[in-house]
This record gives structure tokens, C-alpha cells and sequence, in this order.
């Protein structure tokens, strides 16, 4: 058995420990009352996700400011649970924990590339000797610096590294608490190869981890293709759960199971036919947008064109798609084979000799790409810009009016386009990114000198995967998908407590059956030893969410009973005192199988 001792913290805080065999501490038992971070009866009106209001009112968490929050000790539990549910599915692909600095010198980004890729995300600082430093939002560049130092022959590969890691990201909008904030814990891992077969034997592997990660957390996940963004790489997926206040928007196919990321989503476009009309200029004063051109034309956005133009490494290109389309940066970067960084404000607009809000492809012969979207090339008499203040034209045509070389597609796909496959009608969905995992090839390696001698002498880059979960997010994601109207509905490998126990009454009878469970069962319980109404306890025991509550009462001493409540299934039952233990006992159990 475990031997038992008593820890009182500086404060005075006692928990009471197990000490394992391997000389492990684990922190099992806890007094509500001297709990830091108590239970909250409102939070702020502003707070519009369900899931983050109830860990602020659970004391799971605290805001300090805009995107940054705190964990407490029952956050802190539940944080703790989730990173060893990752070691051990880490641990069974051979992955091998690091850590590596938040702080990365920028030359590192240099050579990589991407700081000129991320932009105003990544904070740049200069230390006391005037060396500039960045606040990495990734670490690829940090892990292959890692690595160059650290394999002397290809003999050393397949390598698998992963670290829990904070990252920081100058976010522009953050929202629904965990769910999007500017710093934040990532359990990132990467992978390295000898070659790009290696890479895809091993990329299966690592998906099929994730999918029991997130299953171990009680979500049902779904994967969808993605786009690599400035991680770079060839090929990309995340592993999202569909959520009201998600900030992604997954388009998927229910006919035959298509998903993938509305930046990178492929359908069917319709468009307009007809034979063309002459082409007239229309006077539209003030409609610098899509929105406002429609109504004082009364016509669909479907009939108008947008044109922007987008910066890039080397300059600025021209993207035209219709009124009701976006554009897709990724599926534009993806045609460019370079990447797309931004939408040009407005005086860089102005720069290139362009109207904002009323461009047009429409009379330009300078060598700035125009890209136009294939909606927009096989549509009829459509309502494009004049570049000229207040002014559109009407019925331009692809091929007459303007030409361009440059034809793909570039916009978004809709709920309203039909499937590529299959024909069947797409749908979209808000949906949460939880995961990602790339295979980012031999870009980095090649570009930071990472390489070895086969055995016949070839020098080799390896090939590298990068794999990603949001550790707070993951935590938001949880309690936003897992609860009811009474509180949270932690999973049994999550919460931060197995047991919930508690007294009513003054009876000093009561109080001595209470002590008598808390200090005789070797697992995971929290004691509501707090003067409060049973109102109170009974509440708070459901907000929390922990799994089993147990009730020491007055009437049912007579019978020498204990009352057991399941939170999940909402089901109550009685425990004969000298069985109390060994029904605690099998219910851990139980949850530990299950």
C-alpha cells in the first residue's frame, strides 16, 4: 500500500498525498475549503460561451487580460490529466519528450525563412546586447537547430521529439476564453525521416493517435484536409469538433463524407450564362462594398465581381472573384507557389494607381498578376469596378473586356456549392480546431543546412512531420461540448476529481463518517468541508462536474447508509457503510477501464 502523509504547504494549504513506489508524488485528497479559487454565482454578461462560463464559475480558471488566462488548482488538475493522456499515446509511437525555449533568437526565422511570413503575430524584442529575439509561435525552426546538433548519421533516424510548450501570438481578436487567446500551451511534436516514404508510413500513425487522444477526452472529432499556412509543407489536416463558437468553418459532404477546411475546399461552382451585352459605365456613389453595390443595383452578388489585390514576397497581385465569393489565400498561395501574406490597405492601393473599394483588371496593362477565379471567367455580363470613384461597369465579360492568363480556383466554397465526388449538396459547419498535423517535406532542413551522408555518400535532407494540439483549447473545447444545464461533465480520464463528498448537518456523528471515508480511501476526492447550505454543496458538486458524489446525511444514519449520485447518468443509490470503500474502489476501477 501507498504510505499515507499529510503536506501543509506555506500557506497552510494541506493536501494529502500518495506517495508511489517510483517516487512519484500524486495529489489525491483535497479540503474544499482550503481550495484556492471558489465557485462563482455569475460572471460577466460578456462572457457568451457557455463551456468558459462555467469554468470561471467552477474556479477552473481566471481571466488577466485580453487572450491570457490563468489556470487554478482544478484547471491545473485537469491540464495535468490531458498531458499524461498524450505522453502515453506519445510514448507508444517512441516520441520522446524535449523542451526547447519560447524565446528564439530571429536568425533562426531568417534562415528558415518565415519571419517575413507571420508578420505582426510574432513579438519582436532586442535583449540588453541588442540581439534581436522573437516570441515563437511555433517551433519547427527551434526543434531542427535541436536536431542539427544532435544526429551524427542517418543511422539515427526515424527520430520523434514532442515537447509542452508555451507559445505566444499576438492575436488581432480574441474570443470565447480558451477558445482563441493570444498566449497558450501547445503539446507540438516533430517527426524526422530519412525519406518521404518514411514520412508517410509514420504520418498514419500519428493521426491515429490523435483520433484516441481526443477520443481518451470524450469528443467526437472529425478530420478535415487543411491548409498549411506559414507552417509551410505539402499536405495538411485538422482535427476539429464541430461548436457554435468555433473559428473555423468546416465544408463537408454527408452524400459521401468529403471534409476539408473552407480555405481549401473543393466544389462545384455554378455560374451565369447569356449571350454578352455591350459593356456601359453606371454611376454608384458610395458602394465601395458588395453589400451596399447589390442593393443600389438591386441585383444578387452572385452578378457582381470583386477584385482585391494581395501582397506577397515579391510584391502585389490582383485576385477577381465574384460578389458572393471570398478569397482563399491559401488556394491563391497554393496556384502562386509563393505565399500570400495580406490584403493591401488602402494606401497601398492607392500606390499601384488603383481606386479603393472600386478596382478593376479592366484597362490595366502593367505587370501586376491578375488572377481570376474560374467562377468569374465562365460567367456572363457580370458588374466589375471602373477604378474610378463612384463607378462600375456593367456587363464585363472574361475574354472580351479584360484577358488574363492567370485562370484557377481561388475563392472559398460555400454550404450552398455541391460536391465535387459525388454531386450531393455540401454543408457548413462551425467547427473548433483542436489538432493539426503536417507533412512539411524537406523544406525546413533544406532551407537551415540539416542533413546527412547515406551509405553511398549522398547527402540527404530528411523529411519532416509537424503535429500540434491546443492544450487550453482542448480544455475549452471539453467543457464547451460536455456538460448540461447544472455544470460541467468532466470525462473519467479529465476530471480533476474522481469523488465529491460531503456532509449535512451539525450531527458530529456525520461529520466523524465523513472524515472516516476521506481519510480511508486511497484515490482521488475532494471534501466539501465548507460551512454551507447543503443547497450550496449540491450545486457547486454539479457545476464541478466530477463524476461521483457522495452524501453523509442524518437520515440516513439510521440505516447505517451512505448515499451514492452519478452525475452523468443521474442515478442515485445506497451504500452500506462497511461497503462504502469497496464501492468507491470499484467505480474508480470501472472508470479506469472504461
Amino acid at each position: 500500500m501507498p504510505q499515507r502523509e499529510k503536506c501543509v504547504g506555506v500557506w497552510g494549504i494541506c493536501w494529502e498525498l500518495d506517495r508511489r513506489v517510483a517516487g512519484k508524488v500524486e495529489y489525491t485528497h483535497m479540503r474544499y475549503s482550503q481550495l484556492f479559487g471558489k465557485s462563482l454565482r455569475n460572471v460577466h454578461h460578456n462572457v457568451r460561451s457557455k463551456g468558459y462560463a462555467l469554468l470561471l464559475r467552477g474556479g477552473f480558471v481566471r481571466g488577466l487580460g485580453a487572450g491570457l488566462y490563468s489556470f487554478l488548482p482544478l484547471g491545473t488538475r485537469v491540464v495535468e490529466k490531458l498531458y499524461t493522456i498524450i505522453r502515453e499515446e506519445m510514448e507508444q509511437l517512441e516520441g520522446q519528450e524535449v523542451t526547447v525555449p519560447l524565446v528564439n533568437p530571429v536568425e533562426i526565422w531568417q534562415r528558415s525563412g518565415r519571419d517575413r511570413l507571420v508578420g505582426s503575430d510574432m513579438i519582436r524584442f532586442r535583449d540588453r546586447g541588442g540581439k534581436t529575439m522573437v516570441l515563437a509561435p511555433s517551433h519547427e525552426e527551434a526543434f531542427v537547430e535541436l536536431v542539427k546538433n544532435g544526429i551524427r548519421s542517418y543511422r539515427d533516424l526515424p527520430l520523434f521529439l514532442y515537447q509542452f510548450q508555451h507559445k505566444y501570438r499576438d492575436e488581432e481578436r480574441t474570443r470565447s476564453g480558451l477558445l482563441r487567446t493570444k498566449e497558450f500551451t501547445m503539446k507540438d511534436a516533430y517527426s524526422f525521416h530519412r525519406s518521404s516514404s518514411d514520412l508517410n508510413n509514420f504520418f498514419p500513425k500519428v493521426f491515429a493517435a490523435y483520433e484516441r487522444i481526443f477520443r481518451r477526452c470524450g469528443l467526437d472529432i472529425e478530420a478535415a484536409e487543411s491548409g498549411v499556412g506559414y507552417m509551410g509543407g505539402e499536405k495538411a489536416y485538422e482535427f476539429v469538433v464541430p461548436c457554435e463558437h468555433g473559428d473555423d468553418i468546416m465544408i463537408r459532404c454527408p452524400n459521401c463524407g468529403y471534409k476539408a477546411n473552407r480555405d481549401v475546399a473543393m466544389g462545384l461552382k455554378d455560374f451565369t450564362s447569356g449571350s454578352p451585352k455591350p459593356i456601359s459605365k453606371v454611376d454608384t456613389p458610395g458602394c465601395n462594398t458588395m453589400d451596399k453595390l447589390s442593393q443600389a443595383l438591386s441585383l444578387p452578388k452572385r452578378q457582381l465581381v470583386k477584385s482585391m489585390l494581395l501582397k506577397t514576397l515579391d510584391g502585389v497581385v490582383m485576385a477577381v472573384v465574384r460578389g458572393d465569393n471570398e478569397v482563399s489565400l491559401e488556394k491563391l498561395t497554393r496556384y502562386l507557389k509563393e505565399p500570400v501574406l495580406d490584403i493591401a490597405d488602402s494606401d497601398e492601393v492607392k500606390k499601384h494607381g488603383f481606386v479603393p473599394g472600386y478596382l478593376s483588371p479592366i484597362g490595366r496593362h502593367d505587370e501586376i498578376p491578375v488572377i481570376v477565379d474560374g467562377a468569374v471567367a465562365k460567367s456572363t455580363n457580370l458588374v466589375i469596378g471602373a477604378n474610378e470613384e463612384g463607378v462600375y461597369y456593367q456587363n464585363s465579360n472574361f475574354g472580351r473586356d479584360y484577358e488574363s492568363s492567370h485562370v484557377s480556383d481561388i475563392s472559398m466554397i460555400t454550404g450552398e456549392n455541391r460536391c465535387l465526388q459525388c454531386g450531393g449538396q455540401l454543408e457548413a459547419v462551425r467547427a473548433l480546431e483542436l489538432g493539426n498535423i503536417f507533412k512539411l517535406g524537406d523544406f525546413y532542413s533544406r532551407s537551415m543546412k540539416l542533413s546527412f551522408r547515406e551509405e553511398s555518400g549522398k547527402i540527404v535532407y530528411p523529411h519532416m512531420g509537424s503535429y500540434g494540439i491546443g492544450i487550453g483549447r482542448l480544455v475549452g473545447a471539453v467543457a464547451e461540448k460536455l456538460h448540461d444545464e447544472r455544470g460541467l461533465q468532466w470525462p473519467s480520464e479529465l476530471t480533476p476529481f474522481i469523488f465529491f463528498l460531503m456532509g449535512i448537518g451539525a450531527s458530529p456523528t456525520v461529520r466523524q463518517k465523513v472524515e472516516w471515508i476521506y481519510s480511508r480511501f486511497q484515490g482521488e476526492i475532494l471534501l466539501d468541508d465548507r460551512k454551507e447550505s447543503p443547497g450550496k454543496k449540491f450545486q457547486d458538486a454539479e457545476l464541478l462536474g466530477i463524476p461521483y458524489r457522495i452524501v453523509v446525511s442524518p437520515k440516513r444514519q439510521e440505516e447505517d447508509k451512505v448515499e451514492f449520485f452519478d452525475r452523468k447518468n443521474n442515478r442515485s443509490w445506497l451504500v452500506h457503510t462497511n461497503k462504502v470503500l469497496q464501492e468507491m474502489d470499484k467505480l474508480r476501477m470501472a472508470m479506469q477501464r472504461h
